[in-house]
C-alpha cells in the first residue's frame, strides 16, 4: 500500500502538531507579556483581606493569595518581568559567548588556551551555583540576576562559537575573501561571525528555558525583583508557605514557568532540526 504524501497527512501525522500548538501557546504568552490588561481587568497589586486565600472559582480563576490579590492577574502581569529576566540573560550570554568564542578562535594559540581552559573551569560548576556566586559578588536585583545567569551560560556558548569559527575559517568562501584582499574586520563581521553564530542562536532558543528557570530560581531565593511586583519565581516562593492550605498560590506560578520553558524548548528544538536539515542538504 502506498504511503500517504506528507502534505495530506495533517499536522499530527507529519510531526508538526507539537510545534503548531507550541506556537499558539507562545503567542498567548507574548500577548500576556505585552498587554495583560486585555486578558484581565483585575489589579495584580490591589489587596482585599476579606477575600484572602479564596479558592479558584468563577470570580477568581486562579484564586487569591494571602493578601486577597487576584492570582490570575498576578500570573499574567508577572509574565513580562519573568520573560525579560530570561531573555535578557540569554541575550547577554549569547553576546558574551560570541565575543569570547571569536577571540579564542582568532586570537592565536596562547589566547585560545587561556580562554578555553578558563571556560572549562567554569563549565565544571553547575550553572545555578555559578549564578549564585555571581550574585554574591554583584548583589541582588533584576539587572544583577540577568548578569549572573549570563555569566553562568557564557562558557558553553563560547565553546560553540569557537568550534563553529574554526570550521568557518577554513571554508572556501572565507579563503576566497582572503585572496581578494578583504580586511580582517570585514572577514569577521561579514563572513565568519554570521555563519559561526547561526547555530548558537538556535541553541539559545533551546537554552532560554534553562535561563528562565535559573532566573525564577534566583527570584525564589529573594534575589530578583522584590514584592509587591509580580514575578513568577517570587510568587512561587510566597506560595511555598501555603501548600497545605492554599495550594494554588504556588502551583499556578510554577505551572507558568514550566509551560513557558516547555513551549520555547519545543519550538527551539523544532528550529534546530530544521536548521540541521538545511545545512545537511
Amino acid at each position: 500500500m502506498a504511503r500517504p504524501a506528507a502534505g495530506r497527512t495533517g499536522p499530527l501525522l507529519s510531526g508538526r502538531a507539537g510545534p503548531l500548538l507550541a506556537g499558539v501557546l507562545l503567542a498567548l504568552i507574548v500577548l500576556a507579556a505585552l498587554a495583560p490588561g486585555l486578558l484581565t481587568h483585575a489589579s495584580p497589586v490591589e489587596t482585599d483581606p476579606a477575600r484572602a486565600l479564596t479558592a479558584p472559582g468563577g470570580a477568581h480563576w486562579f484564586g487569591t493569595d494571602q493578601l486577597g490579590r487576584d492570582l490570575f492577574a498576578r500570573v499574567l502581569y508577572g509574565t513580562r518581568p519573568s520573560l525579560l529576566l530570561g531573555l535578557g540573560a540569554s541575550a547577554l550570554a549569547v553576546a558574551g559567548g560570541a565575543l569570547l568564542g571569536l577571540t579564542a578562535a582568532l586570537g592565536g594559540r596562547a589566547v585560545d588556551q587561556v580562554l578555553m581552559r578558563g571556560a572549562d573551569v567554569l563549565l565544571a560548576l553547575p550553572p545555578i551555583l555559578l549564578a549564585l556566586l555571581a550574585v554574591a559578588v554583584l548583589g541582588s536585583g533584576a539587572v544583577n540576576v540577568m548578569l549572573a545567569i549570563a555569566i553562568a551560560f557564557v562558557p558553553g556558548y563560547a565553546r560553540i562559537v569557537r568550534a563553529e569559527t574554526l570550521v568557518v575559517r577554513q571554508s572556501g568562501y572565507v579563503e576566497a575573501a582572503v585572496l581578494l584582499g578583504r580586511r580582517r574586520s570585514s572577514l569577521i563581521l561579514r563572513h565568519i561571525l554570521p555563519n559561526a553564530i547561526g547555530p548558537m542562536l538556535v541553541l539559545a532558543a533551546v537554552g532560554f528555558g534553562a535561563s528562565l528557570i535559573a532566573a525564577s530560581g534566583l527570584s525564589f531565593l529573594g534575589l530578583g525583583p522584590q514584592p509587591p511586583s509580580p514575578e513568577w519565581g517570587a510568587m512561587l516562593s510566597q506560595g511555598r508557605n501555603f501548600l497545605q492550605t492554599a495550594w494554588w498560590i504556588g502551583i499556578f506560578p510554577g505551572a507558568a514557568i514550566t509551560l513557558t520553558a516547555l513551549v520555547v524548548g519545543v519550538l527551539g528544538r523544532y528550529a534546530q532540526r530544521r536548521f540541521t536539515r538545511r545545512t545537511a542538504a
